[in-house]
């Protein structure tokens, strides 16, 4: 009886350490309607070698949506609402659609991208089990196991790192590829210039 008890109370004490610790992490984290940078993105394709390096620049509008548009070592953009997901090749010419009214399991995935670029920890609470550390004064490390069936058969898991803002991403998916993106010169300002709003109004 003894040894059951002190195993409930070893438990119980893990899981009260790991909310604290996503507590502190969600302090540390700046609430952000709006955020821009640079991102450089390192995709890891299982057979070959060398990963796939991609530069570009976003926008996260936490009301509107996400605009990733990546500028090397090809033109293209990505347009990511609450409602559905775009794509488009440097020449202009649509590459496809998605509707998350007719793709069930789209509304999730844009739930998540949004949560892991703002470091919305509550959200991603939801559909992973978050794990993680404090580094220094202010900088932090997550471990997401995912928890939602959906998102299994997508991520094995996914680590972030960061300080006020998501510095870091690094996705572990459940084929085998993996991609790194490095996050930079963020920003909250300025506002979605009139083409940017015009995107995300689609």
């Amino acid at each position: 009886m003894k040894r059951a008890l002190l195993l409930v109370a070893l438990l119980w004490g893990a899981a009260a350490s790991a909310r604290d610790v996503v507590s502190q992490v969600r302090e540390r984290l700046v609430d952000v309607p709006l955020l821009r940078g640079d991102f450089e993105q390192k995709k890891t394709v299982s057979g070959f070698k060398k990963p796939l390096v991609s530069r570009g620049v976003f926008l996260l509008s936490r009301e509107q949506g996400v605009l990733w548009d990546t500028k090397a070592p090809f033109a293209s953009t990505l347009t990511l609402t609450r409602k559905s997901l775009s794509a488009e090749q440097g020449t202009g010419a649509a590459a496809y659609h998605l509707d998350a009214s007719k793709e069930p399991g789209l509304a999730a995935v844009n739930e998540v991208m949004f949560a892991l670029l703002s470091g919305d920890v509550k959200t991603l609470s939801k559909r992973f089990k978050v794990e993680g550390e404090l580094v220094g004064a202010q900088g932090w490390k997550l471990t997401l196991t995912p928890t939602d069936t959906g998102l299994q058969r997508v991520f094995r898991s996914i680590h972030l790192e960061g300080d006020q803002y998501v510095r870091r991403v690094q996705l572990e998916e459940a084929r085998g590829d993996s991609s790194v993106i490095l996050f930079d010169k963020l920003s909250q300002t300025p506002p979605p210039s009139d083409a940017e709003a015009g995107r995300l109004a689609k």
